[in-house]
């Protein structure tokens, strides 16, 4: 038995006025998905533990089997590992967002969590120069994949609270600085990155070829290094993951999985998506499982661009859900679990904690007529409901 995971982040959403009351999920043709809700089981399931914020880091931990409440530690230092960062005991990770800052009648607004998605290329360069400007044996900055870095403070303070740069796009800055032990230090790294990146040559750049420029970092998702049980101790089987993201990639290589990475796997809608496919299929042949991740749809729900989260489904469904049913028939049978982490609704521009709809589908052909296609109403209508979702991956491997 093969089994997969394609892990459409964010996509699930609200009811949106300009679609006539429709979800994305409703209104996109996703003619794949639908055909797997109809001939497998749809419901939903809580991904995110009361208690816990409504963050990829914990939704992905659940949909991988996990249970958030005795593992997580934070985010960050999912993505070290990712990245091969070691993280000591007392070490603490934080994510370094690369972002726009908009002066606003007297206050700084946060203008774009991604500065204006900027390439990685570009992020490393600017990554680096903090680095050699500001980086010491106390705080080391690393470059990442687009706006997406690291940052870790060697014997670090880890009690402060950080707030997300998407949860307060369009907001002031003033009211979500880090708060707590520690959170001074943290705010002065963040206020010396801007007089070096508002004097970087990048930074006239970009604003040239009328692009956003990064002229701040932002300093989140801390943690130290968490302890999670070997994937195959725990499920017996072997795997491996796929994602243009450090932290889905951090979460596999926390739990001994292996990580494959795809060239032109960028985590938006230029992501390579035929060269994730294919390398799914290609690691099915010598592992049981692979985990499938595709960033897109959350990203375009961040920006509240609904063309672009219609569009990221859409891609979704047609470049990825439709060539993995083909190409994992030849293994005879299999499982596929198809599913977002979290719902990011376009109108909030980020996450919640609401339950996700998920498909489990091995290849039947027989329709349920009572089951219109995949979105919310349907998953809700089957009255199928886990309200533990790191028990999807047990549902997944029912026999």
């Amino acid at each position: 038995m093969k089994y997969i995971v394609l892990l459409g982040d964010g996509m699930s959403d609200e009811a949106v006025k300009d679609l006539d009351g429709k979800t994305p999920l409703q209104a996109a043709r996703t003619p794949h998905m639908d055909a797997m809700a109809r001939r497998g089981r749809i419901g939903l399931a809580h991904t995110v533990p009361k208690g816990l914020p409504p963050g990829s880091d914990v939704a992905n931990l659940s949909v991988f089997g996990y249970d958030p409440r005795t593992c997580y530690t934070g985010r960050s230092p999912l993505e070290a590992a990712s990245m091969g960062v070691q993280l000591g005991p007392d070490d603490v990770a934080f994510r370094v967002n690369l972002v726009n800052l908009l002066p606003t009648k007297g206050t700084l607004i946060m203008n774009d969590y991604s500065a204006g998605h900027i390439s990685t290329e570009e992020g490393r360069e600017l990554i680096e120069a903090i680095q050699q400007q500001i980086g010491d044996d106390e705080f080391q900055f690393y470059p990442g994949v687009g706006y997406r870095h690291l940052m870790v403070w060697r014997n670090g303070k880890s009690g402060m609270s950080a707030t997300p740069p998407h949860d307060i796009s369009g907001k002031s800055i003033l009211d979500y600085l880090p708060k707590g032990e520690g959170a001074d230090k943290l705010i002065y790294l963040m206020n010396s990155s801007q007089l070096i990146l508002n004097n970087h040559p990048q930074y006239r750049r970009r604003l040239e070829a009328d692009k956003i420029p990064a002229n701040s970092i932002w300093l989140w998702g801390h943690g130290k290094a968490p302890k999670m049980e070997p994937f195959r101790e725990k499920f017996g089987l072997s795997g491996a993951v796929i994602s243009a993201v450090d932290l889905i990639n951090g979460i596999g290589i926390g739990a001994g999985l292996d990580v494959i990475r795809v060239e032109g796997a960028t985590g938006y809608l230029d992501t390579n998506y035929d060269g994730k496919v294919q390398a799914a299929l290609k690691a099915l042949e010598t592992h049981d499982y692979v985990y499938l991740h595709v960033e897109a749809p959350d990203e375009a729900s961040h920006s509240g661009n609904l063309s672009h989260k219609l569009q990221a489904i859409e891609d979704f469904d047609a470049r990825v859900v439709g060539p993995v049913m083909e190409g994992i028939r030849r293994f005879g049978s299999f499982r596929i679990l198809c599913t977002p982490d979290h719902p990011t609704p376009i109108r909030l521009k980020t996450h919640t904690d609401a339950p996700v709809p998920f498909i489990i589908y091995d290849g039947g052909e027989s329709d349920n007529d009572s089951i219109l296609g995949y979105d919310e109403d349907s998953a809700r209508a089957s009255g199928l409901v886990l309200e533990e979702g790191h028990r999807l991956m047990e549902l997944m491997l029912e026999k």
